[in-house]
């Protein structure tokens, strides 16, 4: 009798192979996800400079700098350098934003916070700044902290982008040149890789030129850029004694002093006036809005000649780099039209001369043409006379040469090329 031989049961095998499976792919996309997270709220390196010229190496997250500078995430965007933002300069409630080419940085009205780099514009920033700021420690400076820093940071730049054109102006100018004297292609490719160079360039210029002009334009945001003069007002307000009022209308209620009496006669008037003084300094503090801070910045910074000058003279200067830039794309435009009319000049000649091996072919081929009838084998009279045949050639030839002078003659009269 046989023995039934049992399968082996692989079920629970498949199973805990397909349980592990799910639990390692669910691990290995838990690790991912956290691992983004972690790196999109890592710490980076920033460079912070105070009012004194001391420079510091922090290790910040984007949360720190967002509590402690009150800037909204989109703003910290301009600064990261792995986006790509055109040229910025923002005024926010407590610091001001730039974003200047390789240049990005937080002002405040005590410090400066820059992204930490080693590119030279940085490095040269951070030694400028704080080489300046501890010149002038002991001496009492028309400008405050913020517009000093917003004015070294808009000065690297122009003088960056100048130096730029210059170099550009340099390289370019010889290239030009020789390409005007000599047509060939590896002039002409250095000539369009020149010119890429040119309008990107023109482009970065054009952005830092159309934000100086759009704060010099809007006079609300060059208010808000008083960042030290807004701090002092705040300042005041927090440090003046509390006056105890029972009721506001809008609905703040004070507890009462202790050390008035509950029975004292108050005035109606002195109330009154009391509870609109307290608002307006409730108006100007708890408000953090942008048009909370602009209610609170047009009283102290109607006054903007002060900012309005500084923009003016970095506006003047980036103004006559992109002038350069023009000067330079108008030579190359007429290089380029130089270029067109040699090319086109060329082609001409290779046209008058095409024409004139046409009317050249056109005559040979009569010639060819009667000497072609006089070979065939037929009877005439003419081939009776050892002679006749040799005045044929040459009256042939007299009338093709005829022909092709007359050609000659029509194509000067209609002025197809000089002769």
């Amino acid at each position: 009798m046989m023995e039934k031989v049992q399968a082996p049961n692989l079920r629970p095998n498949f199973a805990e192979s397909v349980l592990r499976f799910y639990s390692d792919g669910f691990s290995n996309h838990t690790t991912g996800f956290l691992g983004l997270k972690k790196r999109g709220h890592g710490n980076r390196s920033w460079i912070k400079i105070d009012k004194d010229g001391n420079s510091k190496v922090l290790e910040l997250d984007k949360a720190t700098i967002m509590r402690h500078c009150s800037l909204p995430a989109r703003d910290l965007r301009l600064l990261d350098p792995l986006f790509i933002y055109p040229s910025t300069i923002l005024g926010r409630e407590k610091a001001i934003v730039v974003s200047l080419e390789q240049i990005r940085c937080i002002i405040t009205a005590e410090e400066v916070v820059v992204m930490n780099s080693l590119d030279g514009c940085v490095v040269q920033y951070e030694s400028e700044l704080c080489k300046r700021l501890q010149a002038s420690k002991d001496e009492t400076d028309d400008l405050p902290f913020e517009f000093r820093a917003l004015e070294l940071a808009l000065e690297l730049t122009c003088m960056s982008l100048d130096a730029q054109v210059k170099e550009l102006n340099n390289e370019i100018y010889p290239v030009l040149d020789e390409l005007a004297s000599s047509i060939s292609t590896l002039n002409l490719e250095r000539v369009r890789r020149f010119k890429g160079h040119l309008l990107t360039l023109t482009q970065r210029v054009q952005k830092v030129r159309d934000e100086i002009e759009h704060l010099m334009d809007d006079d609300g945001d060059m208010a808000e850029m008083y960042l030290t003069e807004k701090k002092q007002r705040y300042e005041g307000y927090s440090s003046s004694e509390p006056i105890a009022y029972p009721e506001i209308s809008s609905g703040l209620i004070l507890d009462e002093p202790r050390s008035i009496s509950k029975s004292a006669p108050t005035s109606p008037v002195g109330e009154a006036s009391a509870s609109r003084k307290l608002q307006r300094a409730f108006s100007s503090i708890v408000c953090p809005t942008k048009h909370g801070s602009l209610l609170s910045s047009s009283s102290g910074g109607e006054n903007i000649d002060q900012l309005e000058m500084l923009l003016e003279a970095y506006f003047v200067a980036i103004d006559s780099t992109l002038s350069k830039l023009s000067s330079l794309k108008e030579y190359i435009d007429d290089t380029e039209d130089l270029i067109n009319i040699k090319l086109g000049n060329v082609q001409n000649q290779l046209i008058q001369f095409e024409l004139l091996l046409t009317a050249a072919t056109f005559v040979v081929t009569i010639f060819a043409v009667v000497t072609a009838i006089f070979g065939m084998n037929f009877e005439s009279a003419v081939f009776d006379y050892p002679s006749a045949f040799n005045w044929v050639l040459v009256a042939s030839f007299v009338f093709c040469t005829c022909l092709y002078f007359t050609f000659l003659f029509y194509f000067r009269h209609k002025k197809l090329f000089p002769l």
